[in-house]
């Protein structure tokens, strides 16, 4: 005990240096890595000695197989770890050999993004999106897009998998610790020195022998060229193969065979030449002058689609059937029900357009127009006889006589009397039915027709009428709206409105009425365009009482009282003082 109570006895003094000098070797602080010498191995846990700690740190042998330490491991081996806590809750030191291993990974990759260097790695693993690549030298795992392995399209990547290669480091996240590779990059820039020289070699108008086609798509055709200076692929777009319309590159190629190019197009940005099959020979569109607009010719279908066909004039000299033009009566119609692929068919073509290089041309005009002959043999207000095909909610469709003409009769023109969807309801498919034909548009190949135009129009009752006369109707019904009424020798029913029935309010009652009643009402609207016609019983009480008071007034009524010629009388009196 002397010894601690003597501090500055030589024995305390030394103890003091000792003491100092081995804190200054080891700087322990939380979160930086240090070295750690292994004491003791078990099958769980790998024991640890750090000078200047109060405990022996332990490590998880499951961790040490994860970074691939585990088979190295022996008594007085020396490894990396990352201080996390000094002491925890429990008293224990919490080191990571795995957390060590990747910090020191991710400084080195960081090193060789700043300086634009490559690493090497190989990939590991497939997954969404691209694949998994290990730094070869720490261990560290980082994405590689699927767009950034290859600078071509690659169907299969398993020879590329294990492989010791070269990568690009594209994108650090400092804040996640993620990293992005691409081996695209390196591919492509190998390649890139040894492209140009092989496109400068090129001009526009060369013509290039013997290319192979190496493959196809859907917009053109790939081909390899040989030169002295190595290979380079080319595309041919599907425009460029022909002058005649081509669905598929596969109709006309097949893989392995040559075929003669002419360079069209050369991009030293992006290192690309484009080539055209069709150009090599002649435009046949240059025979555009030997048609006329508005003749007839025969042309070739090549092609069909959902909105017309593809027609060829002759060899290469392509047009378009709309399919607005294939029938005079069929809208929307689908092509392929009328034509075949290799069908010779008429066709007039209607334009003719230098500029875009664009022919129209149209079917229904070598047909004859069923709708002018319709209104030839049944002009407006003839009677034609029709079958119903299809109904709505609305209106009812006729096929016309023998004509592929569907007429419309609208369930306004089915009766003058009846309710339009009381009428309907009458109708099925299959019923024959004479009708008068109403209107004919040629232009928007539409007809009009109607049944109650075929009887006497009961509103002509009426045409000898007008405003203020007495008719005599006969009451069938009545409601809370007012009375309903026919007028005697017609079948038109008509409302007189409640507030119409009477002057007095307290005899407006439609229920004062049962049905059956003959009474007089005047007409107090009468609108022959718009066939609108109103009655009413009140008015016809005013022109009768107006009529009473004019024909049996009495002499003494206020109208002859004697003040009423008062001002007649003083106008006098004001001319005799003046003379």
């Amino acid at each position: 005990m002397e010894i601690y109570k003597d501090l500055s006895s030589p024995a305390s003094q030394q103890f003091k240096e000792l003491l100092n000098s081995q804190l200054s070797k080891n700087k322990i602080e939380e979160g930086k890595i240090i070295e750690g010498k292994v004491t003791k191995i078990t099958n769980k846990y790998i024991f640890l000695f750090i000078p200047g700690l109060k405990s022996e740190p332990v490590i998880d042998v499951n961790e040490m197989k994860m970074i691939g330490l585990s088979e190295e491991l022996k008594e007085g081996t020396t490894i990396s770890v990352l201080l996390e806590k000094i002491e925890d809750k429990n008293g224990d030191v919490v080191v990571s050999a795995q957390k060590a291993q990747k910090i020191k990974g991710w400084n080195k990759l960081v090193k060789c993004y700043e300086n634009n260097e490559l690493i090497n790695g190989k990939i590991v693993q497939k997954t969404k999106g691209g694949v998994i690549v290990e730094h070869v030298e720490t261990g560290s795992l980082m994405f590689c897009p699927g767009s950034q392995i290859s600078d071509k399209p690659l169907k299969n990547i398993d020879h590329l998998i294990g492989v010791e290669q070269k990568f690009a480091l594209i994108k650090l996240d400092m804040v996640r610790g993620n990293s992005v590779v691409s081996r695209r990059q390196v591919v492509s820039s190998s390649r890139k020195e040894d492209k140009v020289k092989i496109i400068e070699n090129f001009k526009i108008g060369d013509i290039v022998k013997d290319a192979v086609v190496k493959g196809y798509s859907s917009f053109g055709c790939f081909f390899e060229i040989n030169t002295p200076e190595g290979t380079l692929d080319t595309l041919c777009h599907l425009q460029e193969i022909s002058y005649s319309r081509v669905n598929h590159p596969d109709e006309i190629f097949n893989i392995g065979e040559k075929h003669d190019l002419k360079v069209i197009s050369i991009d030293m940005e992006k290192l690309q030449v484009g080539c055209s099959i069709k150009q090599l020979s002649p435009d046949p569109f240059e025979h555009i002058s030997n048609y006329q607009v508005g003749s007839q010719y025969k042309v070739k279908v090549v092609k069909i689609t959902d909105y017309g066909c593809f027609c060829e004039l002759e060899a290469g000299l392509s047009t378009l059937l709309h399919s607005s033009e294939i029938s005079w009566t069929k809208k929307n119609i689908s092509p392929k029900k009328i034509f075949n692929v290799g069908d010779q068919i008429d066709c007039v073509i209607t334009e003719i357009d230098k500029e875009k290089r664009r022919v129209a041309i149209s079917h229904r005009l070598t047909i004859e127009n069923p709708y002018s002959r319709l209104e030839n043999d049944y002009p407006v207000g003839s009677e034609i006889e029709g079958v119903v095909n299809n109904l709505n909610e609305y209106a009812i469709y006729l096929k016309l006589a023998d004509f592929d003409i569907d007429g419309f009769l609208h369930s306004n023109d089915l009766s003058y009397t009846e309710k339009p969807e009381e009428e309907l309801k009458k109708y099925k498919k299959g019923d024959k039915l004479k009708v008068r034909v109403l209107e004919i548009k040629k232009t928007d190949q539409k007809v009009r027709v109607g049944l109650k135009q075929l009887s006497k129009d009961p509103f002509d009752w009426f045409k000898d009428k007008k405003v203020k006369d007495v008719v005599t109707v006969k009451v069938t019904t009545s409601d809370n709206k007012g009375l309903f009424v026919k007028p005697e020798g017609s079948e038109i029913e008509l409302l007189i409105k409640k507030s119409q029935i009477a002057m007095s309010v307290s005899d407006a009652r439609p229920s004062r009425f049962v049905g059956g009643e003959r009474i007089d009402a005047a007409i107090a609207e009468l609108n022959f365009e718009k066939r609108k016609v109103s009655l009413s019983i009140k008015l016809l009480e005013e022109i009768m009482n107006a009529k009473a008071i004019k024909e049996h007034s009495s002499p003494l009524s206020g109208k002859n009282l004697p003040f009423s010629s008062l001002s007649e009388k003083l106008k006098e009196c004001k001319l005799s003082f003046k003379t």
